[in-house]
This record gives structure tokens, sequence and C-alpha cells, in this order.
């Protein structure tokens, strides 16, 4: 009998490890069924890297990022990313700009399924493996004497490989590459080692606030390994890190200029969130939505970010917002979806993704902005009324310009957004929660494997078709498909085959239960009307769905070759001055008649690449009068009219004005004051 028992015993291990070593060919929701319920389980869950497809003009996007600087970085910032790089072993930068890199590119490598750009990732993969010490650490080691334009102290810093934690989950998500499985558990084991002594603040404050990220990968470890372990380290990173949730119910740090780092903030505000998902406790919840509310109140701008340059700095429409928060905030949004469901934070993605996003890189790829302004009227080399100022050339289109960690840190942004576009649910079924054309390939209900390809050009159209194919031998799969339903969508229309399965009211999620076969076609309708949202001084913002729309001026581009300090912010950017009048305010419409008094035009441009004036698919016509009071300062616009101005001096002629998508401006005037 012993015998008998240890040769079964000996055949299940052998099955498991065979098992172990199988490489996944698409998403499943049986995994997550299948974890140590330990922690709560998330309603939505993520698909492997590579199981969705972008399509149309987010296809494009991606292309544009392999040509430019995703794809070069190596190139365009040698002194960075070149074989110096301590991530790579060398003396050169050993910080986080390296990692900060390759946190976008591999995404995107494994999205396009691009051999060169996985190339260009394996050396960094590698070498985080191979660097691993017998005690558990894993990166650069050895600090060096300061060099113009690099960080080559802090090696052993804890931030950076929060960072490197990320690219190497995702690694993984495309590879299977047990390797990180074994890196992961040894190096969580140093963490919890060492933390008492050397906390996340011990070499500096990053960690600090952005501990979230190492949170989310000990909890996805945790879900393939079931160490025990890894929720008494998890406790302690939350003991360690900032304390957000008091920081947003208790306190006024969100009122208040200056109180915080704005990346730190974006980043690490999803903290609380990511503890739920060992305690889910309701205030985890009720933080982050007072933190959004409170965000949005003091310093909230119409294009879906806050002013933050770079400590927080209230909602004046001049003040700059980081390229880095905007990525750090969609990625925040992402995780924040996937573990609560709360449609919120998909509107809220949406708007930075259809607005900010596109308008602080150049369309080439191969330049950006470190601020951005939401009224941004001159692109100038200027000291202007930001906290931080890196000699006036915060605003100007460089590869340096700035600050270079926006350099390092861009390529995450449209990647991630289609990393997210698509998710398993814990029903086993699909969900589609935020659009853009697209494909993924999953298995649902019982290891089925089917494909949906979204047809459509949203944000700028009100259409979006969903194509199903299964497999040849599959007749029929019953499983539940999710359609999220935009907040500011007033009546959504739902087909299934031509024929009307239900129409809903905005802010929820439309399940479809139902035995599907191959060829199924659904088509959700979210029509699209004219709103209006009050900022600051009473000036107003023009919103059509999840765009926001601006003020076209026309642009005239002046390259700068920069002989000044070209190792601190390039040898070249671009000012852009503008040659058409911009200080205009709109009439006071009530909100019932937006539709009247704003005409919308469909332009019928087909090409893949939207986002700048020449290209915008879609504008809106309405009248303005100019404010002659209002006059450039600064090189950039001047203090804003209060929209409640008594005899308020304008033009006597009434002007027709154009608005294109704010993410297709470089020049704009997204927030109006009011004229009568």
């Amino acid at each position: 009998m012993m015998l008998k028992n240890l040769l079964k015993t000996l055949l299940i291990c052998l099955a498991l490890s065979s098992s172990a070593q199988e490489k996944p060919k698409q998403a499943s929701t049986s995994d997550a069924a299948s974890t140590k319920q330990v922690l709560r389980q998330n309603p939505y869950i993520e698909l492997p890297l590579g199981a969705i497809k972008a399509e149309g003009w987010l296809k494009e996007m991606l292309i544009r990022q392999k040509t430019g600087a995703t794809g070069n970085l190596d190139q365009l910032y040698p002194s960075v990313m070149g074989q110096r790089n301590g991530w790579l072993g060398g003396d050169g930068d050993q910080w986080e700009r390296g990692p900060y890199w390759v946190d976008g590119l591999l995404p995107l490598a494994y999205i396009l399924n691009d051999k060169e750009l996985i190339a260009k990732t394996k050396p960094w993969v590698e070498w985080a493996i191979k660097s691993q010490q017998a005690d558990g650490y894993f990166g650069p080691i050895k600090d060096y004497s300061p060099e113009a334009g690099l960080q080559r102290d802090n090696s052993r810093d804890w931030w950076p490989k929060m960072v490197m934690l990320k690219i190497l989950k995702q690694y993984y998500s495309a590879t299977n590459d047990k390797r990180i499985i074994s890196l992961m558990t040894n190096y969580f084991k140093y963490q919890l080692k060492e933390l008492p002594a050397k906390p996340l603040d011990h070499w500096s404050f990053w960690a600090r606030y952005r501990a979230g990220d190492n949170l989310a990968v000990v909890y996805w470890l945790y879900n393939k390994t079931g160490d025990a372990f890894l929720l008494e380290l998890a406790d302690l990173i939350h003991k360690q890190t900032f304390d957000f949730t008091d920081a947003f119910i208790s306190g006024d740090m969100l009122t208040r200029f200056g109180s915080i780092h704005a990346v730190n903030l974006a980043q690490g505000m999803k903290e609380p969130l990511v503890y739920y998902q060992q305690h889910p406790e309701q205030k985890y919840l009720d933080d982050m939505k007072k933190g959004f509310k409170d965000l949005d109140k003091y310093n909230g701008f119409a294009n879906g970010m806050f002013g933050g340059d770079e400590s927080l700095h209230g909602n004046n429409p001049t003040q700059g917002s980081e390229l880095c928060t905007a990525v750090e905030m969609m990625f925040t949004l992402e995780t924040a979806l996937e573990i609560t469901g709360d449609l919120d934070y998909a509107d809220r993605l949406e708007k930075i993704a259809f607005n900010t996003l596109p308008a602080q890189a150049s369309d080439d790829y191969l330049k950006r902005q470190y601020f951005q302004q939401a009224n941004q009227v001159m692109i100038s080399r200027q000291m202007h009324n930001f906290d931080v100022n890196h000699h006036g050339t915060d605003l100007c289109y460089g590869l340096l310009s700035g600050y270079p960690c926006c350099t390092s840190n861009m390529h995450q942004g449209w990647p991630k957004f289609a990393q997210n576009l698509w998710y398993s649910t814990a029903d086993k079924g699909v969900a589609a929660l935020v659009y853009s054309p697209s494909e993924v390939k999953l298995q649902v209900a019982d290891g089925k494997e089917i494909t949906f390809k979204e047809e459509t050009n949203y944000p700028f159209q009100e259409s979006i078709k969903f194509l199903l194919t299964t497999d040849k031998k599959t007749k029929s799969v019953n499983f539940p498909f999710h359609l999220r339903i935009p907040s500011w969508c007033n009546e959504a229309t739902v087909k299934i085959n031509g024929t009307i399965f239900q129409t809903s009211k905005g802010n929820q999620v439309v399940k479809i239960s139902r035995d599907w076969k191959s060829g199924d076609v659904v088509e959700l309708s979210l029509p699209m009307h004219i709103s209006k949202h009050s900022w600051f001084e009473n000036s107003v913002s023009v919103e059509r769905g999840p765009i926001t729309y601006a003020l076209k001026i026309g642009e005239e581009v002046k390259p700068v070759k920069n002989t000044k300090d070209p190792i601190d912010y390039g040898d070249n950017f671009d000012e852009i001055h503008p040659t058409t009048p911009w200080n205009y305010g709109i009439f006071d419409i009530p909100a019932n008649k937006m539709d009247e008094k704003f005409t919308v035009e469909q332009l019928g441009k087909t090409g893949n690449y939207p986002w700048n004036l020449e290209n915008a698919p879609i504008q809106i016509k309405t009248k303005a009068k100019r404010i002659p009071s209002w006059k450039l300062y600064n090189e950039m616009a001047g203090p804003i009219p209060y929209s409640m101005t008594y005899q308020l001096e304008t033009a006597q002629e009434v002007e027709e004005i154009t608005l294109v998508p704010y993410g297709s401006t470089r020049l704009r005037i997204s927030q109006f004051p009011l004229v009568r």
C-alpha cells in the first residue's frame, strides 16, 4: 500500500511538472478561479500580453512609436540607453531611466509581435535575471561618481527595481518564462528580510510613494505560487508606503499647492486599491473616490489631468501637467478598473488617452513636451509660473527638453492602453470596457477559444461593431459579454445580429449572456451630445463624448538649435508660435441648447492618424467674441478673465470659431471665458 501511494504521488508530481512547462496559448478565466482564495476575486482579469492586437488609428500610434523614440531610444539617447547603462552591467546610468524605457518598449514589442523590438528587450531582461545575488537582490549594485546627464548613484534604491518588476511580470505574461517566478520569489524573500532595517525611503523618498507597483507584483506572484510569506511582505510594504488613505479621507493634501509631487500622486494613489485585494475594506474604495473628487475640484483640467509642475499646483489652465504624470495616471486607472470594476475609472482613462496623451508628443513620436497646458497659446523657451523650471525648456517639443524622465517613461502610455481594452471576467466571459479599434483572442466558458474584432473609429465615431469568430469545431458557446456604457451617454443601443437587444442609460455594464455562434455581430451605438463643464474662474470647456474640444489656432513651428546646454536639454527642440487670434470668449449657452449653438461637422477624413490639425476627422463651429484685454503674458495666455466680470469689454464683432479635438492640437484654448 505504501509503495502504491508513493507511485501515485510520483505520477501526480510528474503530471504537474509537465503541465508547468506548457506555455498557455491564450487567456483563461480558470487560472483565476483555481487560485487559492485568500485574495479577493477581481471582477476583471488582465489578459496575457499579445492577446490583444491594436487596429486602425491605435495600431498607427504603436507603429509610430516603433519608428520613433520608443523603438530607437538606444540610438537617440545612447549616453543613457546604450551599453553603459547599469541595467546592462555598465558604469553609466544606474537608476530609473533604463527600466522606464523598457517598461514601454517590451509591451509594444509583444503587442506588435515585432521580432526586432523583442530582440531589443532581451538583453535588459536577461541581465536582470542573471544579476540576482545569492541573497536574492537583483539589479545594479555599485554607485559611481557624478557625470553630466547621468544618474549614477542610488543603485540599490528600492524604486528602480519596482519598474523592472513590472517589466518582468509583462515578460512572463508574454513568454511564460519560469525563471521570472524564481527571481521574484527570491527577491521578495530578500525584501522581507531587508525592509525592516532598510525601509522603502532608506535610499530615496520615491519608493515610499510608489510602492503600489511593488505591491501589485507581490500579489501577482502570490496568485501564481500561493507562498504565504508574500502576504506578510505585502503587509510590510503597505505599512511603509505613504498613507494615501488618510491623506485623502482625513487630510487636506489635495487642496494645498506644493503638497505632493504630481507623479508620486498619480502613480502612488492606486496603492490602497491594490492592498484592497488582500484586505477588502470599504475605506480603500472610498479613499480613491474622495481623492479624485478633490483632485478635480482643486486641481482639475478639462483634458482629464491636473495641475502639477512638478508638485501639485492648482487648476489655473496655464499651470503645467507632466507627461510622466499622464502615463502613470493611465496605468493607475487601468489597475483600478481591473480591481474594482468601477466604470468611472474607464471614463477617466479615456479622457486622458484621447486628449492629453496624443497632444504631448510629436506626430513622429520623436519629440515630446515635459509640461502641457490646458490653455497653451505659445510654446517657447521661457521661464513660467511653474513649481519647477528647467531653464525655460519645459513646454518646448524636444527629446530632452524639460527633464529626461519623460523621455524615458512616455513609452508605456499607448501600449498599456491597448493591453487594457479587453478583460477576462470572473464569470468566465469577456469584457470590452475601454473602446478603440482592436482584436482580442482568449478563452471563455470551459476553455473555448474565441476572437472578437472591434471595428470602430471611436472616439470620433458613435458606433462600435464587434464581430465574433469561434473555433471551426465549435457550433456554439455560452458565455457573458460585458459592454461598458460611458457615463456621458444618455441612451445607448445594443443590437445583436441587427436586432435591438437593449437600450441603456450611461454608467453601467450591459451583460449579454447567450449561446454565441461564429459570425455573430454586436453593434453598440453611443450617441454623443455636446456638453459643457465649468472650471477655473468659471471658464467653460466644450465636450462631446470622451473628447474635449479646443480652439483651432494657426501654428508656426520654429526649430531651435540648442548650443547653450545640449547635454541637459538636447541639441534641438521646437518652439511653436500662434499665427491666428486666440483670445476668444464663447457665449453662455444653456445646457439644453448646446446642440443648437454648436455645429458638429464630420470631415470625412479616413486616414489612420487623427492627432493633428490637418487630419482631425471632426470639428465644431460656434460663435464667439474676442476679449482685447486678454493678452500674452510671459509668452503664455495671460490671466483668464473671470466669466462673471461686470462690463467685461469684448469686441463688437461676433465671429465664427472652429473647435477641434484637444488631442489634435499643440496650441489651444480648451477652457474659455464666457461672454454675454
